[in-house]
Protein backbone atom coordinates (compact mmCIF):
# COMPACT_ATOMS: atom_id res chain seq x y z
CA UNK A 1 0.00 0.00 0.00
CA UNK A 2 1.51 3.10 -1.49
CA UNK A 3 2.25 6.36 1.27
CA UNK A 4 -0.74 8.20 0.21
CA UNK A 5 -2.84 5.78 0.83
CA UNK A 6 -2.27 5.47 4.44
CA UNK A 7 -1.67 9.13 5.45
CA UNK A 8 -4.43 11.76 5.99
CA UNK A 9 -4.80 14.14 3.09
CA UNK A 10 -5.61 17.89 3.41
CA UNK A 11 -8.64 18.33 3.17
CA UNK A 12 -10.10 20.29 0.10
CA UNK A 13 -11.50 23.03 1.60
CA UNK A 14 -8.80 24.10 3.02
CA UNK A 15 -6.55 23.80 -0.28
CA UNK A 16 -8.43 26.24 -1.66
CA UNK A 17 -8.17 28.71 1.16
CA UNK A 18 -4.66 28.38 0.35
CA UNK A 19 -4.89 28.94 -3.70
CA UNK A 20 -7.57 31.94 -2.87
CA UNK A 21 -5.62 33.70 -0.61
CA UNK A 22 -2.12 33.32 -2.41
CA UNK A 23 -4.58 34.08 -5.72
CA UNK A 24 -5.95 37.90 -4.20
CA UNK A 25 -2.79 38.65 -2.50
CA UNK A 26 0.04 38.25 -5.68
CA UNK A 27 -2.91 40.13 -7.68
CA UNK A 28 -2.38 43.26 -5.38
CA UNK A 29 1.49 43.83 -7.23
CA UNK A 30 0.18 43.19 -10.31
CA UNK A 31 -3.56 45.56 -10.38
CA UNK A 32 -1.59 48.80 -11.50
CA UNK A 33 -0.12 47.79 -15.11
CA UNK A 34 -3.04 48.24 -16.70
CA UNK A 35 -3.84 51.30 -14.97
CA UNK A 36 -0.78 53.19 -15.75
CA UNK A 37 -2.18 56.00 -17.97
CA UNK A 38 -5.02 56.84 -15.44
CA UNK A 39 -3.17 57.13 -12.40
CA UNK A 40 -0.44 59.06 -15.12
CA UNK A 41 -3.89 61.39 -16.13
CA UNK A 42 -5.01 61.67 -12.19
CA UNK A 43 -2.01 62.82 -10.51
CA UNK A 44 -0.43 64.61 -13.15
CA UNK A 45 2.62 62.29 -13.24
CA UNK A 46 4.66 62.11 -16.77
CA UNK A 47 4.78 59.45 -19.44
CA UNK A 48 8.54 58.85 -19.26
CA UNK A 49 7.94 58.81 -15.12
CA UNK A 50 5.05 56.97 -14.85
CA UNK A 51 6.83 53.76 -15.03
CA UNK A 52 8.03 54.31 -11.89
CA UNK A 53 5.01 53.16 -10.37
CA UNK A 54 5.92 49.52 -11.47
CA UNK A 55 8.88 49.63 -10.49
CA UNK A 56 8.17 50.41 -6.76
CA UNK A 57 6.05 47.26 -6.66
CA UNK A 58 8.54 45.12 -8.01
CA UNK A 59 11.71 47.06 -5.46
CA UNK A 60 8.90 46.18 -2.70
CA UNK A 61 8.59 42.59 -3.97
CA UNK A 62 12.61 42.11 -3.39
CA UNK A 63 12.83 43.07 -0.55
CA UNK A 64 9.67 41.58 0.61
CA UNK A 65 11.75 37.97 -0.41
CA UNK A 66 14.90 39.69 1.36
CA UNK A 67 13.69 40.38 4.49
CA UNK A 68 9.88 39.26 5.60
CA UNK A 69 9.54 36.24 3.83
CA UNK A 70 12.40 34.28 5.72
CA UNK A 71 10.22 35.00 9.21
CA UNK A 72 8.39 32.52 8.70
CA UNK A 73 10.92 30.16 10.04
CA UNK A 74 11.16 32.00 13.35
CA UNK A 75 8.03 33.33 14.07
CA UNK A 76 4.15 31.96 14.11
CA UNK A 77 3.21 32.00 10.37
CA UNK A 78 -0.92 32.40 11.54
CA UNK A 79 0.12 35.65 13.48
CA UNK A 80 2.45 36.23 10.88
CA UNK A 81 0.09 36.37 8.11
CA UNK A 82 -2.44 38.39 10.31
CA UNK A 83 -0.20 41.51 11.03
CA UNK A 84 1.18 41.41 7.44
CA UNK A 85 -2.86 41.59 6.48
CA UNK A 86 -3.79 43.84 8.26
CA UNK A 87 -0.82 45.79 7.08
CA UNK A 88 -1.62 45.28 3.53
CA UNK A 89 -5.17 46.52 3.63
CA UNK A 90 -3.72 49.58 4.83
CA UNK A 91 -1.52 50.28 2.24
CA UNK A 92 -4.36 49.40 -0.48
CA UNK A 93 -6.55 52.39 1.34
CA UNK A 94 -3.51 54.60 1.49
CA UNK A 95 -3.36 54.08 -2.80
CA UNK A 96 -6.73 54.28 -2.86
CA UNK A 97 -7.14 57.62 -1.43
CA UNK A 98 -3.15 59.01 -2.82
CA UNK A 99 -3.52 62.43 -4.06
CA UNK A 100 0.21 62.76 -5.03
CA UNK A 101 2.79 60.86 -7.12
CA UNK A 102 4.87 60.62 -3.63
CA UNK A 103 2.01 58.90 -1.93
CA UNK A 104 1.34 56.88 -4.72
CA UNK A 105 4.96 55.91 -5.24
CA UNK A 106 4.98 55.02 -1.66
CA UNK A 107 1.57 53.10 -1.33
CA UNK A 108 2.86 50.73 -4.50
CA UNK A 109 6.13 49.85 -2.57
CA UNK A 110 4.00 48.66 0.87
CA UNK A 111 1.47 46.52 -1.85
CA UNK A 112 4.54 44.82 -3.55
CA UNK A 113 6.74 44.29 -0.35
CA UNK A 114 3.22 42.96 1.67
CA UNK A 115 1.03 41.43 -1.29
CA UNK A 116 4.42 39.73 -1.81
CA UNK A 117 5.33 38.41 1.90
CA UNK A 118 1.12 37.50 1.82
CA UNK A 119 1.84 35.12 -1.17
CA UNK A 120 5.16 33.85 -0.27
CA UNK A 121 4.19 32.83 2.88
CA UNK A 122 0.95 31.34 2.15
CA UNK A 123 3.09 29.11 -0.09
CA UNK A 124 5.88 28.01 2.35
CA UNK A 125 2.41 27.46 4.92
CA UNK A 126 1.00 25.39 2.77
CA UNK A 127 3.77 23.12 2.03
CA UNK A 128 4.24 23.31 6.28
CA UNK A 129 0.45 22.29 7.12
CA UNK A 130 0.93 19.09 3.99
CA UNK A 131 2.00 15.96 4.69
CA UNK A 132 5.47 14.79 3.58
CA UNK A 133 3.86 12.29 0.71
CA UNK A 134 1.38 15.00 -0.47
CA UNK A 135 3.79 17.78 -0.31
CA UNK A 136 3.73 18.38 -3.97
CA UNK A 137 0.31 18.38 -4.50
CA UNK A 138 -0.73 20.83 -1.84
CA UNK A 139 2.02 23.58 -3.18
CA UNK A 140 1.03 23.20 -7.08
CA UNK A 141 -2.29 23.81 -5.82
CA UNK A 142 -1.58 27.25 -3.68
CA UNK A 143 0.41 27.75 -6.98
CA UNK A 144 -2.16 27.51 -9.44
CA UNK A 145 -4.43 30.10 -7.20
CA UNK A 146 -1.18 32.31 -7.75
CA UNK A 147 -0.64 32.07 -11.69
CA UNK A 148 -4.93 32.23 -12.04
CA UNK A 149 -4.30 35.67 -9.50
CA UNK A 150 -1.75 37.20 -11.40
CA UNK A 151 -3.57 36.38 -14.67
CA UNK A 152 -7.28 37.50 -13.97
CA UNK A 153 -5.45 40.78 -12.43
CA UNK A 154 -5.18 42.76 -15.38
CA UNK A 155 -8.23 41.74 -16.38
CA UNK A 156 -10.15 43.01 -13.03
CA UNK A 157 -8.13 45.83 -12.80
CA UNK A 158 -9.30 47.07 -16.54
CA UNK A 159 -12.65 46.32 -15.53
CA UNK A 160 -13.15 47.86 -12.35
CA UNK A 161 -11.35 50.96 -13.51
CA UNK A 162 -13.88 51.24 -16.41
CA UNK A 163 -16.97 51.12 -14.13
CA UNK A 164 -15.75 53.14 -10.99
CA UNK A 165 -12.14 54.43 -11.86
CA UNK A 166 -8.46 53.27 -10.90
CA UNK A 167 -9.48 54.22 -7.00
CA UNK A 168 -12.19 51.52 -7.00
CA UNK A 169 -9.54 48.80 -7.93
CA UNK A 170 -7.85 49.31 -5.19
CA UNK A 171 -11.04 49.84 -2.99
CA UNK A 172 -12.44 46.63 -3.91
CA UNK A 173 -9.03 44.77 -3.43
CA UNK A 174 -9.12 46.00 0.31
CA UNK A 175 -12.43 45.06 1.19
CA UNK A 176 -11.47 41.49 -0.15
CA UNK A 177 -8.23 41.32 1.62
CA UNK A 178 -10.07 42.04 4.77
CA UNK A 179 -12.44 38.98 3.95
CA UNK A 180 -9.27 36.91 3.01
CA UNK A 181 -7.78 37.93 6.39
CA UNK A 182 -10.75 36.99 8.50
CA UNK A 183 -10.83 33.73 6.82
CA UNK A 184 -7.32 32.99 6.91
CA UNK A 185 -7.19 33.66 10.44
CA UNK A 186 -10.58 31.72 11.49
CA UNK A 187 -9.51 28.27 9.21
CA UNK A 188 -5.92 27.94 9.11
CA UNK A 189 -4.17 25.17 10.98
CA UNK A 190 -2.56 26.76 13.95
CA UNK A 191 1.30 25.40 13.64
CA UNK A 192 4.06 25.15 15.95
CA UNK A 193 6.57 27.46 16.14
CA UNK A 194 9.34 26.08 14.11
CA UNK A 195 12.32 25.08 15.45
CA UNK A 196 14.54 27.82 16.21
CA UNK A 197 16.63 28.85 12.60
CA UNK A 198 18.98 31.35 12.36
CA UNK A 199 19.23 33.42 9.47
CA UNK A 200 21.14 32.24 7.04
CA UNK A 201 22.52 34.76 4.32
CA UNK A 202 21.85 34.12 0.60
CA UNK A 203 25.45 32.73 -0.30
CA UNK A 204 25.16 30.09 2.43
CA UNK A 205 22.28 28.96 1.94
CA UNK A 206 23.25 28.43 -1.70
CA UNK A 207 26.57 26.78 -0.63
CA UNK A 208 24.29 24.20 1.83
CA UNK A 209 21.55 23.66 -0.20
CA UNK A 210 22.51 22.13 -4.00
CA UNK A 211 18.84 21.49 -4.63
CA UNK A 212 18.50 24.85 -4.36
CA UNK A 213 21.30 25.99 -6.36
CA UNK A 214 20.65 23.68 -9.08
CA UNK A 215 16.94 24.41 -9.30
CA UNK A 216 17.19 28.10 -9.07
CA UNK A 217 19.79 27.67 -11.86
CA UNK A 218 16.74 26.15 -13.70
CA UNK A 219 14.37 28.42 -12.55
CA UNK A 220 16.31 31.62 -13.18
CA UNK A 221 17.01 30.70 -17.01
CA UNK A 222 13.10 29.34 -17.18
CA UNK A 223 11.87 32.99 -16.19
CA UNK A 224 14.21 34.72 -18.63
CA UNK A 225 12.61 32.54 -21.52
CA UNK A 226 9.47 33.27 -20.24
CA UNK A 227 10.09 37.31 -19.40
CA UNK A 228 11.48 37.43 -23.08
CA UNK A 229 8.01 36.47 -24.46
CA UNK A 230 5.59 38.07 -21.74
CA UNK A 231 7.11 41.22 -21.85
CA UNK A 232 7.58 41.72 -25.86
CA UNK A 233 4.27 40.12 -27.51
CA UNK A 234 2.25 42.93 -27.03
CA UNK A 235 4.41 44.72 -29.78
CA UNK A 236 4.12 42.57 -32.45
CA UNK A 237 0.30 41.84 -31.42
CA UNK A 238 -0.78 45.69 -31.44
CA UNK A 239 0.25 46.26 -35.11
CA UNK A 240 -2.88 45.03 -37.62
CA UNK A 241 -3.81 42.07 -38.89
CA UNK A 242 -4.01 40.48 -35.29
CA UNK A 243 -4.94 43.82 -32.91
CA UNK A 244 -5.13 41.46 -29.93
CA UNK A 245 -5.37 43.21 -26.41
CA UNK A 246 -3.48 41.52 -23.31
CA UNK A 247 -6.64 40.51 -21.99
CA UNK A 248 -6.89 38.50 -24.90
CA UNK A 249 -3.71 37.20 -24.05
CA UNK A 250 -3.62 36.41 -20.32
CA UNK A 251 -6.47 34.26 -20.68
CA UNK A 252 -4.38 31.40 -22.52
CA UNK A 253 -2.16 31.01 -19.96
CA UNK A 254 -5.35 29.89 -17.58
CA UNK A 255 -4.77 26.36 -19.23
CA UNK A 256 -1.33 25.86 -18.28
CA UNK A 257 -2.11 27.00 -14.44
CA UNK A 258 -4.23 24.34 -14.67
CA UNK A 259 -1.49 21.80 -14.68
CA UNK A 260 0.49 23.14 -11.66
CA UNK A 261 -1.50 21.34 -9.10
CA UNK A 262 -0.86 17.71 -11.32
CA UNK A 263 2.95 18.64 -12.08
CA UNK A 264 3.10 19.13 -8.02
CA UNK A 265 1.47 15.93 -7.54
CA UNK A 266 3.66 13.63 -9.97
CA UNK A 267 6.56 15.40 -7.85
CA UNK A 268 5.33 13.12 -4.83
CA UNK A 269 5.03 10.22 -6.95
CA UNK A 270 8.98 10.56 -7.45
CA UNK A 271 8.52 11.79 -10.63
CA UNK A 272 10.17 15.26 -10.51
CA UNK A 273 12.77 14.62 -12.61
CA UNK A 274 11.04 13.17 -15.49
CA UNK A 275 8.50 16.00 -15.16
CA UNK A 276 11.63 18.42 -14.98
CA UNK A 277 12.50 17.07 -18.54
CA UNK A 278 9.17 16.92 -20.10
CA UNK A 279 9.09 20.48 -18.84
CA UNK A 280 11.92 21.88 -20.49
CA UNK A 281 11.89 20.18 -23.84
CA UNK A 282 8.30 21.52 -23.84
CA UNK A 283 9.99 25.13 -23.16
CA UNK A 284 12.22 24.40 -25.93
CA UNK A 285 9.69 23.40 -28.52
CA UNK A 286 6.93 25.92 -27.94
CA UNK A 287 9.34 28.92 -29.43
CA UNK A 288 8.38 27.10 -32.73
CA UNK A 289 5.04 28.14 -32.95
CA UNK A 290 5.62 31.32 -31.16
CA UNK A 291 8.01 32.30 -34.22
CA UNK A 292 5.28 31.80 -36.57
CA UNK A 293 2.84 34.30 -35.08
CA UNK A 294 3.41 36.80 -38.04
CA UNK A 295 1.98 33.80 -40.03
CA UNK A 296 -0.98 33.32 -38.44
CA UNK A 297 -2.47 33.97 -34.80
CA UNK A 298 -3.60 30.55 -34.15
CA UNK A 299 0.40 29.36 -33.58
CA UNK A 300 0.34 31.52 -31.02
CA UNK A 301 -2.43 30.38 -29.19
CA UNK A 302 -0.72 27.11 -29.61
CA UNK A 303 2.51 28.35 -28.61
CA UNK A 304 0.95 30.09 -25.29
CA UNK A 305 -0.32 27.33 -24.22
CA UNK A 306 2.86 25.33 -24.59
CA UNK A 307 4.89 27.58 -22.96
CA UNK A 308 2.66 28.36 -19.71
CA UNK A 309 2.29 24.77 -19.02
CA UNK A 310 6.22 24.05 -19.63
CA UNK A 311 6.98 27.09 -16.73
CA UNK A 312 4.41 26.23 -14.34
CA UNK A 313 5.18 22.67 -14.38
CA UNK A 314 8.71 23.08 -13.77
CA UNK A 315 8.28 26.01 -11.30
CA UNK A 316 6.20 23.86 -9.24
CA UNK A 317 8.27 21.44 -9.47
CA UNK A 318 11.05 22.93 -8.39
CA UNK A 319 9.12 24.29 -5.27
CA UNK A 320 8.37 20.86 -4.15
CA UNK A 321 12.03 19.98 -4.31
CA UNK A 322 13.26 22.94 -2.82
CA UNK A 323 10.96 22.85 0.63
CA UNK A 324 11.27 18.90 0.79
CA UNK A 325 15.32 19.13 0.95
CA UNK A 326 14.81 22.40 3.50
CA UNK A 327 12.26 21.32 6.15
CA UNK A 328 13.63 23.82 8.80
CA UNK A 329 14.22 26.85 6.58
CA UNK A 330 11.26 26.43 4.11
CA UNK A 331 10.75 30.04 4.29
CA UNK A 332 14.12 30.85 3.54
CA UNK A 333 14.41 28.81 0.80
CA UNK A 334 11.63 29.70 -0.85
CA UNK A 335 12.54 33.48 -0.62
CA UNK A 336 15.99 32.37 -2.42
CA UNK A 337 14.43 30.68 -5.21
CA UNK A 338 11.74 33.43 -5.73
CA UNK A 339 15.21 35.75 -6.08
CA UNK A 340 16.10 33.77 -9.14
CA UNK A 341 12.11 34.41 -10.25
CA UNK A 342 12.64 37.98 -9.73
CA UNK A 343 16.57 38.28 -11.74
CA UNK A 344 15.27 36.02 -14.64
CA UNK A 345 11.81 38.26 -15.35
CA UNK A 346 13.81 41.11 -14.90
CA UNK A 347 16.26 40.23 -17.49
CA UNK A 348 13.92 38.72 -19.72
CA UNK A 349 11.71 41.92 -20.04
CA UNK A 350 14.92 44.30 -20.48
CA UNK A 351 16.80 41.99 -22.90
CA UNK A 352 13.40 40.98 -24.98
CA UNK A 353 12.26 44.69 -25.39
CA UNK A 354 16.16 46.05 -26.39
CA UNK A 355 15.93 42.73 -29.07
CA UNK A 356 12.59 43.64 -30.32
CA UNK A 357 13.19 47.04 -31.15
CA UNK A 358 16.77 45.83 -32.76
CA UNK A 359 15.98 42.97 -34.43
CA UNK A 360 12.30 42.58 -34.05
CA UNK A 361 9.94 39.71 -33.26
CA UNK A 362 11.95 36.65 -34.81
CA UNK A 363 15.12 37.49 -32.18
CA UNK A 364 13.24 37.51 -29.05
CA UNK A 365 12.25 34.00 -29.85
CA UNK A 366 16.08 33.68 -31.19
CA UNK A 367 16.78 34.09 -27.73
CA UNK A 368 14.01 32.15 -25.93
CA UNK A 369 14.69 29.23 -28.20
CA UNK A 370 18.73 29.84 -26.59
CA UNK A 371 18.19 30.47 -23.48
CA UNK A 372 15.58 27.30 -23.11
CA UNK A 373 18.09 25.07 -24.18
CA UNK A 374 21.12 26.04 -22.08
CA UNK A 375 18.32 24.85 -19.37
CA UNK A 376 17.71 21.96 -20.92
CA UNK A 377 21.25 21.46 -21.09
CA UNK A 378 21.90 22.26 -17.16
CA UNK A 379 19.17 20.14 -16.42
CA UNK A 380 20.73 16.71 -18.17
CA UNK A 381 23.86 17.40 -17.05
CA UNK A 382 22.82 17.50 -13.43
CA UNK A 383 20.95 14.24 -14.27
CA UNK A 384 24.54 13.10 -15.30
CA UNK A 385 26.31 13.72 -12.23
CA UNK A 386 26.33 11.93 -8.82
Amino acid sequence: MSASATCPRTASPLILLFACAAGLSVANVYYAQPLLDALAADLGIGTARIGAVIAATQLGSVAALLWLVPLGDRLRRHRLLAVQNVALVMALLGVAVAGSATTLLLGMLAVGLLGTAMTQGLIAYAAAAASPHERGRVVGAAQAGVVIGLLLARVVAGAVADIGGWRAVYGLSAGLMVITGVLVWLRLPRLAVPAAVPRVSLPALLRTQPVLRRRGMLGLLMFIAFGLFWSTVALPLSAPPHALGHTAIGAFGLVGALAAARSGHWSDQGHAGRVSGAALLLLLVSWIPLAALPVHLGWLVLGVLLLDLAVQALHVTNQSLILAAAPQAQAQAIAAYMLFYAAGSGIGAVAGSALYAAHGWSAVCGAGAVVSGGALMLWARARRSP
